[in-house]
């Protein structure tokens, strides 16, 4: 697993993929737009990383529209390659299908929750089987509804790595049998599907997977793997409200306008109820703003020859006696002394 895999939340391209589908199952939008990391700016790229309780929300609320095999078929249409990133392409580009389904599951942050959710690969002459586990506290048809759409994923993107149909020898659920098994026999391409197993699985022949994939390249897949590593360390992720007021003050720092009506407005709230909530949190809004200026005076001091008196003027200081009387406060050391040592001094 990544060191950098970010437990409690999920990328910002798999929430996506909840909202399409919710939409396309005729869940009302009122009932999930004001959950954390929904709003435009988090969910339109792929820096931020989405709370996982924001995407089990999601999948609660398909469930009360469509039977759980059906959520995971719809889940299954909606991923089409591509939508996940880097994790899609390590199917595609490692040397035989095996190979990158084993890259998939090692970056499996790519995809989902870590925290919650593993993969991992046994193989022998003639088989392969990937296991799924989930462990959150789930409800019943939610956990099924996930464990369902998990497989039939990785069947698509081994479908994709070969370029034809890859059809599994068995497919076992760890869910009670579903009134109807259509969707399921769609999801999988087989009806061999066993129900009520400890640990939900889907096995494939050896020599499918073993099989020379034809869009591999030689020296891509470690390519992609490091890709994928940089990708999640530089992931935001928003576990709680106070992540998300945290980026919108980052963001409005480095628009100049980190005030505290700006920030407000950023979060859709009054000033007043933005004052509040940090206090509910635990913290101010005059400490969360000292922090957000120590943090950049700090990689102004490291990284750049600024004047002491642009720095001030940078990061909302009156002047510059104003700003070394905060360093020194913080530090012990003044500006200047700061930058003749190897590094930020700290107390």
């Amino acid at each position: 697993m990544s060191v950098h895999a970010h437990p409690g939340t999920t990328p910002a391209a798999f929430t996506r993929l909840n909202v399409r589908s919710a939409a396309l199952l005729g869940v009302p939008k009122d009932r999930y737009a004001g959950l954390l990391g929904l709003d435009p700016e988090h969910l339109g790229g792929d820096r931020y990383r989405t709370p996982a309780a924001t995407n089990v929300r999601m999948w609660e609320l398909m469930v009360t529209k469509a039977p759980w095999p059906e959520v995971g078929l719809v889940m299954a249409e909606q991923s089409d390659f591509g939508q996940l990133g880097v994790w899609d392409y390590l199917f595609t580009s490692a040397p035989t299908p095996l190979e990158g389904l084993q890259d998939a599951t090692d970056y499996l942050a790519g995809l989902g929750d870590v925290g919650t959710d593993s993969m991992f690969v046994v193989q022998d002459d003639e088989e392969v089987t990937l296991s799924h586990v989930n462990a959150a506290d789930l409800s019943y048809d939610v956990a099924s509804a996930i464990r369902a759409y998990a497989l039939g994923l990785v069947r698509l993107r081994l479908s994709t790595a070969l370029r034809k149909d890859v059809v599994p020898v068995r497919v076992a659920l760890a869910t009670r049998p579903p009134a109807r098994h259509g969707a399921l026999h769609e999801l999988y391409g087989t009806r061999d599907i066993e129900f009520e197993h400890p640990v939900s699985s889907i096995t494939f022949r050896a020599a499918d997977l073993r099989a020379r994939a034809p869009q591999g390249q030689p020296g891509l897949s470690a390519v992609l793997r490091s890709h994928a590593e940089l990708t999640l360390a530089a992931a935001i992720p928003l576990h709680s409200w106070l992540d998300l007021f945290r980026v919108a003050l980052k963001h409005a720092a480095d628009d100049g306008r980190a005030t505290l009506p700006a920030t407000a407005a950023r979060l859709a709230v009054s000033p007043r109820t933005l004052q509040r909530r940090l206090d509910e949190h635990g913290t101010s809004w005059t400490a969360e703003l000292e922090a957000v200026r120590r943090a950049e005076i700090t990689r102004l001091l490291g990284t750049t020859d600024l004047p002491v008196d642009t720095i001030a003027e940078r990061t909302g200081y009156a002047d510059a006696r104003t700003l070394r009387r905060a360093v020194l406060r913080w530090t012990g050391h003044t500006p200047t002394a700061l930058r003749g040592h190897d590094g930020p001094a700290t107390r």
